[in-house]
């Protein structure tokens, strides 16, 4: 059985009647906008954060996974010292918190890759073009120094985390999104 079953839960698949109504209203009238219910994040930082954050946890800012990573963004509790979170379980259960160590962590890796990001953004590596986006979610994935290896070594360095997800496949998964609200900070915090 996976974290993620359904197995065992009481699942309830009612609609209010609200929300019945105005399908069916809208239904007649043949002008349906999905994007009201759905939004549509595209390529923004906000799909880029979403993105990685359905990778990494499926958007479970409560999870914990067999090698004790936590949350939405799936931190390790020394990534979390250096952002200056010392209390696991209360970042564990304050979403809010794990939004700011996201943003706070793409900080400093920008800062961290900030010259690699303009030597190698554009180029080809094995197939990839490289993007700031992907550099960043590969940082995440990896950390910075391991992104620098990879970057400076064209490829030949490629690490794969645990589950077997490689920094490549990042770097190719998350290329092309708008993390220009990532402004680099090598002192980046995550304070409530």
């Amino acid at each position: 059985m996976t974290n993620f079953s359904t197995e065992g839960l009481e699942l309830n698949y009612t609609v209010s009647e609200d929300i019945a109504l105005l399908a069916t209203n809208e239904t007649m009238d043949h002008n349906i906008s999905y994007d009201r219910y759905f939004p549509y994040l595209g390529k923004s930082y906000l799909g880029f954060r979403e993105a990685l954050a359905f990778k990494e946890s499926q958007g479970n800012y409560f999870t914990v996974n067999d090698l004790g990573y936590l949350g939405k963004y799936q931190f390790g509790a020394e990534t979390l010292k250096l952002l200056g979170v010392y209390n696991p379980q209360f970042f564990l259960y304050t979403p809010e918190l794990q939004e700011k160590a996201f943003l706070a962590n793409s900080e400093r890796n920008k800062w961290i890759l900030r010259k690699d990001i303009s030597r190698f953004v554009g180029k080809e590596i094995h197939g990839i073009t490289v993007t700031e986006s992907g550099i960043l979610a590969a940082a995440h994935l990896a950390g910075p120094g391991s992104v620098k290896k990879f970057l400076r070594s064209f490829g030949e360095y490629n690490f794969s985390d645990a589950y077997g997800t490689s920094i490549s496949s990042y770097m190719k998964r998350f290329s092309g999104y708008d993390t220009s609200f990532i402004k680099p900070n090598q002192k980046a915090k995550a304070n409530l």
